[in-house]
């Protein structure tokens, strides 16, 4: 069982910077779209894929041009958003956490790469997070979304998505 995670959450991270790398020229910058970020949603029932999505956004990361804190913490956001997926239970809004982590912290790390220190600071970063924010939001919802709803037809994802969506046991003692 715990191989099969493993292997799982692999495979996400591998397709995340397959798709974002040979998708460069959209993949990165201020006005990004993020195609692999459409994986986001897969937390929403394989909780475990939240780590694979996040050692793709770091490798795929390398290759962004932002250095290390883009890195660092575009990797984290990403995991962050992925863990508070894997609690959601309302598929429309599976795709939520992402968006907004990313558009925050993505559009932090872009402003501070380019015009930390000047007086144009908060702008530039309201600027970013408006167009990540953005990006995320038709990559997240327009891709994203639908994913959930296709993967359910797929044997293989509906037995992870009817397991995920089993209720726990009441304990009463």
């Amino acid at each position: 069982m715990k191989t099969r995670k493993l292997v799982e959450a692999a495979v996400v991270g591998a397709v995340y910077t397959a798709l974002t790398l040979v998708l460069a020229p959209i993949s990165y910058g201020g006005l990004q779209f993020r195609v692999s970020e459409a994986l986001t949603v897969l937390p929403f029932f394989m909780p475990h894929t939240a780590w694979g999505l996040a050692i793709g956004c770091a490798i795929s990361n390398i290759f962004g041009g932002y250095g290390i804190m883009d890195i660092v913490l575009g990797s984290l956001a990403t995991l962050a958003a992925g863990l508070i997926t894997s609690r959601i239970r309302i598929k429309a809004l599976a795709p939520l956490p992402p968006v907004l982590f990313n558009a925050v912290v993505v559009g932090f790390t872009i402003a501070f790469a380019t015009s930390f220190g000047s007086e144009s600071f908060f702008g530039v970063w309201a600027m970013n997070m408006a167009s990540v924010g953005a990006g995320e939001l038709g990559a997240c919802y327009a891709l994203g979304l639908p994913l959930i709803y296709l993967l359910r037809r797929i044997p293989y994802f509906e037995r992870r998505m009817v397991e995920q969506e089993k209720p726990e046991k009441l304990h009463i003692s």
